[in-house]
């Protein structure tokens, strides 16, 4: 027969150290034929205990499982070689195979694993327990009896987790018999530990980002701007420390009303960095700058060559600086600085980008919340304002008409009217004050619009017969920031004129004792360089009021009803021209 023998203890006499020999206990041999008779005479021409395996992959199963002192093949089978020839080269694939590969029997005892596997396991592990060689690994799913769902189900995948902390995307695929029985099962791993633990660093980025401004009702009112701001503060330098690991970190906000970009966090710089003065332009303002003007992260692996890098944090030796952007907008950059070159890389820039992108959720939420806060509080006040307004000026018309009786005959009395006075318009202005200050700061990207901020403070007295008519004024110029007093008649006005400074006043051409021209006259008497506006319905001016006022110097005409725009035209037109030369006037509406 032609054949070839392996032996690896020996099958012949073994001789011991005094000279005399002993036999071997019989060996037992592994014969890989895959026909022919099964007599141990024609299988191998040894006397030894016979193992037959039919194919190379039973041997090979065998050889792991069980001891033999030789092998013996029959050369002569091609089908033999064939499959020598392939297992070799499938073993040698296995071998450098970075997934781990696993042959399990059908009691999970491993036959058969490749060297990555074995790697895991910290060695040889051939007919250990599957759990047992892995550690006893926690099975995260979705499946949670793997071998148990192949062998009814088919094909299965899950997750396990070592206790080294390595996580293995485990596929386990039974191999069935020609009796269509599972024979054993093959299980091909792959190690997922870096793409888990950078799901969890997104996790973790995620949810920092959602506690960055989740504050409830109750406690932001509790907070005014300054600790909200160092509240986000807190939250951003903890949550960058702790999720991901930067120590030197600069934050900086675009003020729209300066153009610069304003420090908000200079943790680990210098102070000059600290105080350096940037504005969003692609050149002379360092890497911060030229991410604020192009909306563009970027990577400095070396600063000591880079031309745009301005220091930061002493000895810094690489910087990653990337865009606050929200809704296409810049509002902001995100730097971080290490003392190592080419210490950051693409998948940090990415880390940072997405934190970023939280960080401007979060202060738009902020921005939210003190909006909804200043328009509550606007809201209120505005509300007080308006129901104290008329009595308010009733108490000034009483007290100014008594006034204007006592003057010249009873000195103390008229001095105590005065008081009157004083103290009715305080009232008004403590209201507003107390108003402004428990109205939070305007964020920087929300600047006031300039020509209401024109309005603000206007002293305008505005004189018409009908209530609801003097109550829109209050409601609507103090709205704009104007000090607003009403009087019901032409009388009670002008002796108001007289008694008060305005910077503009409004009266109707139709009141219960005066026309328009009467009171438009009264009111020049009063206060000459003050500009005076009249409001007319539409319809017929019986008195022709308007066009005797025209040619008396009468500057506006505002028709009822109004409309918000004209109404403020007109008051940013007259404020404008201040006391310069009447001109030809403007006749236009505006609203209550």
């Amino acid at each position: 027969m032609v054949g070839a023998a392996y032996n690896p203890v020996g099958l012949c006499e073994a001789g011991l150290p005094d000279g005399s020999s002993t036999l071997c206990p019989r060996p037992r041999v592994l014969v890989l034929r895959s026909d022919g008779p099964n007599d141990q005479a024609a299988l191998c021409p040894v006397d030894a205990d016979i193992v037959r395996a039919d194919s190379v992959s039973r041997a090979l199963g065998l050889l792991q499982r069980e001891r033999f002192d030789g092998i013996y093949a029959d050369t002569r089978g091609l089908a033999l070689i064939e499959q020598a020839g392939v297992l070799l080269r499938a073993d040698r694939i296995l071998e450098l195979l970075a997934d781990g590969v696993v042959v399990v029997d059908t009691d999970l005892h491993i036959v058969w694993a490749n060297p990555q596997f074995e790697k895991w396991c910290g060695g040889p592990i051939a007919g250990k327990p599957f759990y047992t060689a892995l550690g006893s690994p926690e099975i995260l799913g979705p499946d949670y009896s793997p071998f148990h769902t192949a062998l009814s189900h088919g094909p299965i995948s899950t997750c396990l987790r070592a206790p080294n902390g390595r996580y293995v995307q485990f596929h386990v695929t039974p191999v069935r018999s020609e009796n269509d029985k599972v024979s054993h099962y093959i299980g091909v791993g792959r190690d997922v530990t870096e793409e888990r633990q950078q799901q969890q660093k997104l996790d973790a980025i995620h949810r920092a980002g959602a506690e960055l401004a989740a504050l409830d009702p109750s406690e932001l009112q509790k907070l005014n701007a300054d600790e909200r701001i160092d509240l986000l503060k807190s939250n951003i330098l903890r949550y960058a420390h702790e999720i991901l690991h930067y120590d030197v970190i600069e934050l900086r906000l675009l003020d729209t009303l300066t153009g610069r970009l304003e420090p908000l966090i200079t943790e680990g710089l210098t102070e000059e960095a600290s105080r350096r003065i940037l504005y969003p332009q692609a050149r002379g303002n360092g890497v911060t700058g030229f991410v604020a003007a192009t909306g563009k992260s970027y990577l400095c692996p070396d600063t000591a060559n880079d031309p745009l890098y301005l220091e930061g944090a002493a000895g810094a030796k690489s910087s990653l600086t990337v865009p606050l952007i929200y809704h296409d907008k810049v509002i902001g950059t995100f730097n971080v600085e290490s003392p190592q070159p080419h210490a950051f890389v693409e998948q940090d820039q990415q880390f940072l980008e997405i934190f970023c992108r939280e960080i401007a959720n979060a202060i738009h939420t902020l921005d939210l919340l003190v909006a909804e806060k200043r328009c509550t509080t606007n809201q209120s006040v505005e509300a007080i304002s308006r129901e104290v307004a008329l009595p308010v000026d009733e108490i000034l018309q009483a007290a100014a008409a008594l006034m204007g009786r006592y003057i010249g005959h009873d000195p103390e009395m008229a001095e105590r009217l005065q008081t009157v006075l004083t103290n009715a318009r305080a009232i008004k202005d403590c209201i507003q004050r107390v108003g402004e200050s428990m109205v939070p700061n305007r964020p920087a990207d929300a600047p006031a619009e300039p020509r209401l901020e024109r309005l603000r403070g206007l002293r305008i007295l505005v004189v018409d017969n009908d209530e609801r008519v003097r109550r829109s004024a209050h409601h609507l110029l103090a709205r704009w920031g104007c000090v607003v007093e009403t009087a019901r008649d032409g009388k009670e006005a002008c002796v108001m004129a007289r008694l008060g400074t305005y910077d503009l006043m409004l009266a109707d051409i139709r009141l219960p004792d005066m026309n328009g021209f009467e009171v438009y006259c009264g009111l020049r008497e009063a206060q000459p360089d003050v500009p005076v506006v009249l409001m007319s319905g539409y319809g017929y001016d019986a008195t022709h009021s308007i066009v005797k006022a025209r040619q008396n110097g009468l500057q506006a005409v505002l028709y009822k009803p109004f409309r918000v725009d004209q109404i403020l035209d007109t008051l940013e037109r007259i404020t404008a021209r201040g006391c310069a030369q009447p001109k030809e006037p403007v006749a236009v509406a505006a609203p209550v």
